[in-house]
This record gives structure tokens, C-alpha cells and sequence, in this order.
């Protein structure tokens, strides 16, 4: 039997639409991945390892340009630290390009460093969250994240660019 907690999310589960997962470590991904299924989150989820792949999956450009290989997502997940692009200077580029800006971007990132936080909102990120180590916690924080970004609030449709 499912505890009361598991009950609400699924009773009330709105599915969430395409989430992109920006992370360059295969067992992040895998922990995540994992994660948003205990949680009933992804109705898809996509995954691309660093800035540049991110910003080509959003602007269908190269692999990403055939139609239907890379739905527009409801969120975005995103880890700073990663090769060829960072987490900041692809955020930068999302919230600069109108056609994207209103994507809805958590950060999701080792770092606790304050400098990071602040960056991270300066350049527009929507939510700040370090990673939890365990996967218990990381069920957990995908619990409350699809709490507030797919039941609590309402998030714009987003054209394709």
C-alpha cells in the first residue's frame, strides 16, 4: 500500500509534458531519470550533455532538426558544470532568445556556492536547487518539484522556434 504522500501525488497527477534533462554525468542522469519515474513526472523525458547539445535540442539545429527528434519541453533541468558550454552560459542564451525565455529553468547543480546561486538568478533561472546525494532525497526533491511546477502553477505554452 502507498503512503498517504504517494496517494495525493498520484490521485492528483497531471501529466508534465516533455522535461530536458542538461547533465553530463551518466549516473546523474541515471538517479534522475529514476527519480522523476518513481514520481510519475516525465511523460518524456530528454536528456543532452552539455550547453551547446542543449541549445541545439531547444533551436533544432544539427541531430535535434528533424521534426518530432526533439519536442519543446515543459522544464528544463539544468546542471551548471558541464563541457564545451556551462550551465550559465547556455542559461544566458535561453533567457536572451524570446522564443525560449519562458521555458521554465530549474538549476540543478552540486554547487552550493553562493556566487553560483546569485549568478544563476541573475541570469534568469527560475528555481536553485543542489543535488541531493541519495536517491531517496532526489525522489524526494522530484516529488516537490512536480508538486509546484506541474499541479501549483501554470506554465506557458511554448511555440516551437
Amino acid at each position: 500500500m502507498a503512503d498517504s504522500s504517494s496517494k495525493i501525488l498520484s490521485a492528483n497527477h497531471v501529466r508534465s509534458g516533455v522535461i530536458l534533462l542538461a547533465d553530463d554525468d551518466p549516473d546523474d542522469v541515471d538517479m534522475m531519470r529514476r527519480a522523476l519515474a518513481k514520481n510519475q513526472l516525465a511523460d518524456e523525458l530528454y536528456t543532452v550533455g552539455d550547453g551547446e547539445e542543449l541549445l541545439d535540442y531547444l533551436l533544432r539545429r544539427g541531430k535535434f532538426e528533424p521534426p518530432g527528434v526533439a519536442p519543446m519541453p515543459a522544464l528544463i533541468l539544468l546542471d551548471l558544470n558541464m563541457p564545451k558550454m556551462d550551465g550559465r552560459e547556455a542559461l544566458r542564451e535561453i533567457k536572451l532568445d524570446p522564443r525560449l525565455t519562458s521555458i521554465p529553468v530549474v538549476v540543478m547543480t552540486t554547487s552550493t556556492a553562493q556566487q553560483d546561486v546569485a549568478r544563476a538568478y541573475e541570469l534568469g533561472t527560475n528555481s536553485f536547487i543542489s543535488k541531493p546525494i541519495t536517491l531517496s532525497e532526489l525522489v524526494e526533491v522530484t516529488r516537490t518539484l512536480g508538486l509546484y511546477w506541474f499541479q501549483t502553477v501554470r506554465l506557458p505554452e511554448v511555440a516551437r522556434p
